[in-house]
């Protein structure tokens, strides 16, 4: 990678080749600079069964799958800069008030509608 993007492997890809929380092996797992976001890919080619699933620390997992790889493997870059986005929205860690989760409310529900 010539150029930092912020992100990198997760746990210095030791959850690689390990179970998902999808049923599948992972695949990619990547975490953005300050840990609060995460892009995990698992796959099981027996099943046709791809899933990426994204979080943000205390807000947001949302699984999304497919069924193929090149289709999982395009949304996982195609999620990265919205997932920032999303996460530069939100307070670190999770909501603070109920007024911080009830303003977020739109935006988390934005992004699973776009990446669903």
């Amino acid at each position: 990678m010539d150029q930092d993007t912020g992100w990198s492997e997760y746990a210095s890809g030791s959850t690689l080749g390990g179970e998902g929380s999808q049923g599948g092996i992972v695949v990619r797992d990547e975490g953005h600079r300050g840990g609060n976001l995460r892009l995990t890919y698992e796959a099981d080619d027996a099943r046709s069964f791809h899933s990426i699933t994204s979080g943000i620390a205390g807000w947001l997992r949302h699984p999304r799958f497919f069924d193929n790889a090149d289709a999982a493997a395009r949304a996982f870059e195609e999620m990265k800069p919205a997932l920032e986005e999303l996460g530069a929205k939100l307070s670190e860690g999770g909501p603070r008030s109920t007024a911080d989760g009830q303003a977020a409310g739109p935006l988390l529900a934005a992004f699973v509608v776009r990446f669903s």
